[in-house]
C-alpha cells in the first residue's frame, strides 16, 4: 500500500483550470484527498475534499445498482448524486471565499 501512495503522490495531474484561470476548480484537491484516505487520515480527506467519500459512496452504489437492479436503485443514486453535489458545490463556495 505504501508503495502505491508513494506512486500517487509522484504523480498527481496538475489542475489546468487553476493554471489557466488562476483559482482552484471544484475538482481541486480530490487526488490529495484519496491519498490522504489511504492513508487513513479521513479528516485530512474530509478537509481537503468533502465531497470524496459521498462521492465514493454514490460510484460504489451505481455499480452494485448495475449488477443487481435494486427496485428503488435508480431513485437513490439520484438523491446521492444530489447529496454529493450540494456537498462539492458548498465546499467549493466555503474555499472559494476563504482562500
Amino acid at each position: 500500500m505504501k508503495t502505491l501512495i508513494r506512486w500517487l503522490e509522484q504523480h498527481q495531474v496538475a489542475c489546468s483550470w487553476k493554471h489557466y484561470f488562476g483559482i482552484e476548480c471544484p475538482g481541486c484537491g480530490m487526488q490529495t484527498a484519496f491519498i490522504e484516505l489511504l492513508k487513513g487520515n479521513l479528516a485530512e480527506s474530509l478537509r481537503v475534499f468533502p465531497a470524496l467519500l459521498p462521492m465514493i459512496a454514490m460510484i460504489l452504489f451505481t455499480f452494485l445498482h448495475l449488477v443487481f437492479n435494486f427496485p428503488k436503485g435508480a431513485l437513490i443514486i439520484k438523491i446521492l448524486f444530489i447529496f454529493t453535489t450540494s456537498i462539492l458545490v458548498t465546499g467549493y463556495i466555503i474555499k472559494i471565499i476563504t482562500h
